[in-house]
């Protein structure tokens, strides 16, 4: 089945981890046995070959650098300027990968209808180029409301205004507050050139005023639910509810910690918690039931997010596993059309709206 992926940080493993991610990923993992610099070293899932095999024709693709002052290297730069850089440097890597046949980047309606129909015309997928939807996870390099239109220019279309911590135009999840002048402002651009807003990683305050200002497209890319999950990382029931009157879809996660309650980073396992893959059902359901519908659940997964297998259900060993996603649903009592809205329908009916 057509899988839509609404979160992987393909550039940040390419060029912060230096994986080629034309390797498969057990390759990868050799390839990085002992080292111990990054976390998730030699514990990947994510690689081009495994995307293939889970018929992953589609997904987002992130650019990320940030200015969180404290925060690790790679998404900590002291200034806006060398945020802003770094992020070029991940597109050049995106434009290397189609130059390669690897990837094609999704701008528009078009090339979205051209992808669908790559990815379903029956033949086998190795060697198809996975098509991209480009996205920002956190706005810090955004050197200033008045860039924003040259991103979109270089084919961004979608945007997280925060990650962790007090960023420039948003406060992440972790704080409390809404949102400063510049961020209104920031909305304001992304709503006149037609941007969705990714409202992952949002502070709860920020949440609320941005949903209030933005009048477009919305999703929340790769999110959780607090209702299973008490963390504010994780979206209340209000907030999930407020997010379906406004037609957006939800991409569940596959990092550990934001899938059962009472993880601890760095000491928790997944086999001391029992964490299997089909707990990310729970949360599918979650959404669905707070809908009455199956119209508004996706996939996100945030797969080597800055993390490995360490943090993930531990009966996944690549990203190729989410072909049992189906299954699971389908003996939950999901029909077949059901099943398709989750694994890839939603984000692309979303997607064929918002560029109508």
């Amino acid at each position: 089945m057509l899988t839509f992926d609404a979160h992987l940080d393909l550039s940040l493993n390419a060029l912060e981890y230096n994986r080629d991610l034309r390797l498969p990923v057990h390759e990868i993992r050799r390839r990085e046995a002992g080292m111990t610099d990054i976390k998730g070293r030699a514990a990947g899932t994510t690689a081009f070959p495994e995307m293939r095999q889970a018929e992953m024709g589609l997904c987002v693709a992130t650019q990320l650098a940030g200015c969180m002052v404290g925060a690790r290297p790679m998404a900590n730069w002291m200034s806006p300027e060398q945020a802003y850089a770094q992020t070029q440097g991940q597109l050049t890597w995106y434009r290397a990968m189609e130059e390669d046949g690897q990837m094609r980047q999704i701008k528009d309606l078009r090339g979205l209808e051209a992808m669908i129909d790559l990815w379903t015309d029956g033949k086998p997928n190795e060697g198809k180029p996975i098509g991209y939807i480009l996205s920002l996870e956190g706005a810090d390099s955004i050197r200033s409301v008045g860039h924003l239109e040259r991103h979109w220019e270089q084919g961004l279309r979608a945007m997280g205004p925060a990650h962790y911590g007090v960023c420039r135009y948003a406060l992440g999840h972790d704080q409390v507050g809404g949102l400063p002048a510049v961020g209104k402002e920031l909305i304001q651009e992304m709503d006149r050139l037609g941007m969705i807003l990714d409202v992952t990683h949002l502070s709860d305050g920020c949440f609320w005023e941005a949903l209030d200002l933005f009048q477009g497209t919305i999703w929340a890319s790769h999110s959780n639910c607090r209702a299973l999950v008490p963390d504010v990382r994780q979206f209340s029931d209000e907030q999930i509810k407020a997010l379906i009157e406004r037609g957006a879809v939800l991409g569940a996660a596959l990092d550990a910690w934001m899938m059962v309650p009472g993880w601890i980073r760095g000491k928790t396992t997944p086999q001391s918690a029992g964490l299997k893959l089909e707990v990310i059902c729970d949360h599918i359901d979650h959404v669905c039931q707070l809908a009455g519908n199956t119209l508004h659940s996706g996939i996100g997964t945030d797969l080597d997010g800055g993390y490995g297998i360490e943090q993930t259900p531990e009966d996944l060993d690549t990203i190729a596993d989410l072909t049992r996603i189906p299954d699971m649903l389908a003996k939950r009592g999901y029909t077949q059309t059901d099943i398709e809205n989750v694994m890839h329908g939603n984000f692309l009916r979303l997607l064929k709206k918002a560029w109508a």
